[in-house]
């Protein structure tokens, strides 16, 4: 199949494509029956912002399939594996669960600085983060956006993902002089596994306790801190940052901050209320 020319490319309408990203950016040209079957074996390379936009696409492919009576019987075969390795993913920890959750700190400036290349950005912080978590025996639950949920049967294991993490981002030399800073939040807890995912309290104070951190800090919720216990990591040390009120929850929580050889450890107080507030 000859590559399609830019300025062909420009004078398709949107309808010739089965996908088109928030940013306006037309993926998977499917105008002629070689566009359509080069789309069914790429599908699985493009990165979708979600799984509704990656359903979206999938329906508009296979309907220029029939359209040109292809039968796309490889295609099928790769989403089965795909959803087989989805129904792995279902084997998740429960019972006593702890949480990491991140969220790239100043995004939105980022976004104004570099434009389109931020989607690289991300991508590659999204790496380092995958790289730590699984590293650590940990479990991805979702990434969207500039946030990424993952999951740890040992408390200890949490943290030490978080401290490569932040390494790793420290370490790293980004375009433009960019500063990426990411921050993360820990806790542990008994949320509702379901179908869906993971519900409960623990998910909520999680996520709360990330909005707390600034970039380039690990906050840890006290029950976190308990759960590692004595099995603290080698070089790992705690700070405790006082009891704090975090928005939409009724329970105080004492935090504390995760301190190690390679980290930043100079931050504002956490971005939330103390309890005597």
């Amino acid at each position: 199949m000859s590559r399609l020319r830019a300025r062909k490319r420009a004078r398709l309408p949107d309808r010739a494509f089965a996908y088109i990203d928030s940013h306006g950016r037309r993926r998977l040209p499917i105008h002629d029956k070689a566009h359509v079957r080069n789309a069914l074996a790429r599908f699985s390379q493009v990165a979708f912002e979600d799984e509704a936009a990656r359903e979206r696409a999938r329906k508009r492919l296979l309907n220029a399939a029939k359209k040109y009576g292809i039968v796309p019987i490889g295609f099928f075969t790769r989403q089965l594996r795909s959803e087989k390795d989805r129904v792995g993913a279902a084997a998740l920890p429960t019972g006593f669960v702890t949480f990491l959750m991140t969220d790239i700190e100043g995004s939105t400036t980022l976004l104004h600085r570099v434009g389109d290349r931020y989607r690289d950005v991300r991508n590659d912080v999204r790496g380092i983060l995958r790289a730590a978590v699984s590293k650590a025996g940990g479990r991805e639950i979702d990434a969207r956006a500039d946030e990424f949920f993952a999951a740890f049967e040992r408390a200890g294991a949490a943290v030490e993902a978080a401290t490569d993490i932040q390494r790793a981002l420290g370490a790293r030399t980004w375009p433009d002089d960019l500063q990426v800073r990411v921050r993360v939040g820990i806790h542990s807890g008994r949320p509702t596994l379901t179908d869906d995912g993971y519900i409960g309290l623990p998910v909520h104070t999680a996520a709360r306790i990330c909005t707390a951190a600034h970039g380039g800090q690990i906050v840890i919720s006290g029950a976190a801190r308990v759960a590692v216990g004595w099995t603290i990591p080698s070089g790992i040390r705690f700070r405790s940052l006082g009891r704090r009120r975090l928005p939409g929850l009724t329970r105080v929580e004492e935090l504390f901050q995760v301190e190690a050889d390679g980290l930043l450890d100079n931050f504002p107080p956490p971005r939330t209320k103390p309890a005597h507030a």
